[in-house]
C-alpha cells in the first residue's frame, strides 16, 4: 500500500505531467474539497466501479459517473467523497495535454466529467480491467503510460497557444495578455477560439486561475501570512480582489483554506 507518481517519457511527458497510484487505507473524514486546475485529469477507481463528486452546501447533491473517467478542466472547486478514494489511480494533464491526446475540445469538457468508455469504447474498459488484475504499482503505472501512448489521437499542441499559456505560467500577476497574444501573429478571436477549444477557457481566464494558484503555492506551507503583502505581490488590486478571487475559484475565503490546509496543496478536509 502506499502513494506513488511519476513524469512519463517523451512523448508524453510534453501532455502530462505526472501519473499516479494511490493504495492506501480509508480517510478518517467523509467529504474532501478539490481546488480547481486548468489541466484536465484522469481518473481511474479500482475500488469502486463508480465516482461521486457532491454539490456545495446548503444541499450537497451527489453526482454519480463511471469508474473511469476524463475530468476536464475546472475554474471551480469539487467536493469528492473519501470512501471511494481507496485504490484509484489518476493522471494529471498540463493545459491543453488532454485535447492533444483525445482530440475531444476542452470547452464542451469543462467542469465536467466524462466515461472514459465513451471516449475509448472497449479499450477504456480492457485498461481498467488489466489494472485490477496487476498488483504491483510500479507495473500498473507502466501499463496506464503504454495505454495513453497507444490511444494518442489528437493533433500537435498549438505553438501560438503554448506560447501564450507558458507565458501566463510563468508570471499570471504581471503579464500582459495583449502583447503576449501580439507576439503569436494572431487576432485576439483567432487565439481566444483555439485557447477555448485546447485548454478549456479564454487566455484571461486562464490568467485568473492560474494568479490564484500561484497563492495557494505560496501560502500553502506558510506560518503566517500577511494578506496584503500577498495581494500586492500576486497582481491583485488590493485585498477584497484577492479575497473575491479566492472565493471565485476555491469557494473559500484565505482564512478558510488557511485553517483545512493539510499536507496535500489542492485537496482540503471538509468533515
Amino acid at each position: 500500500m502506499g502513494f506513488m507518481q511519476r513524469r512519463p517519457a517523451a512523448p508524453l511527458d510534453a501532455l502530462i505531467e505526472k501519473i499516479w497510484d494511490w493504495d492506501m487505507p480509508a480517510a478518517a473524514h467523509h467529504f474532501e474539497r478539490v481546488l480547481p486546475q486548468p489541466g484536465a485529469q484522469l481518473i481511474i477507481n479500482l475500488c469502486e466501479d463508480e465516482t461521486r463528486v457532491y454539490t456545495d452546501e446548503p444541499q450537497r447533491h451527489c453526482l454519480r459517473s463511471s469508474g473511469s473517467v476524463l475530468g476536464g478542466p475546472r475554474l471551480t472547486s469539487q467536493i469528492i467523497d473519501t470512501a471511494e478514494q481507496v485504490r484509484v489511480m489518476g493522471v494529471m494533464f498540463r493545459p491543453g495535454g488532454a485535447h492533444a491526446l483525445t482530440a475531444e475540445n476542452q470547452q464542451a469538457l469543462l467542469a465536467r466529467d466524462i466515461n472514459l468508455e465513451d471516449l475509448f469504447g472497449a479499450a477504456a474498459r480492457q485498461l481498467r480491467q488489466r489494472l485490477l488484475d496487476t498488483a504491483a504499482p510500479g507495473m500498473r503505472l507502466q501499463i496506464l503510460e503504454q495505454w495513453l501512448l497507444a490511444q494518442r489521437r489528437g493533433p500537435a499542441t498549438d505553438p501560438a497557444v503554448a506560447h501564450v499559456a507558458a507565458a501566463l505560467d510563468r508570471a499570471p500577476q504581471w503579464a500582459c495578455i495583449a502583447k503576449v497574444v501580439q507576439q503569436t501573429g494572431l487576432s485576439d478571436d483567432s487565439l481566444r477560439m483555439r485557447f477555448h477549444r485546447q485548454i478549456g477557457m479564454g487566455p484571461k481566464r486562464y490568467a485568473r486561475l492560474q494568479r490564484f494558484r500561484a497563492v495557494l503555492v505560496q501560502v500553502h506551507l506558510a506560518g503566517s501570512v500577511d494578506w496584503c503583502r500577498v495581494a500586492a505581490d500576486g497582481g491583485f488590486t488590493d485585498q477584497a480582489h484577492l479575497v473575491r478571487e479566492f472565493r471565485a475559484f476555491s469557494g473559500l475565503t484565505p482564512g478558510a483554506f488557511m485553517a483545512r490546509r493539510g499536507p496535500h496543496l489542492n485537496h482540503l478536509v471538509i468533515d
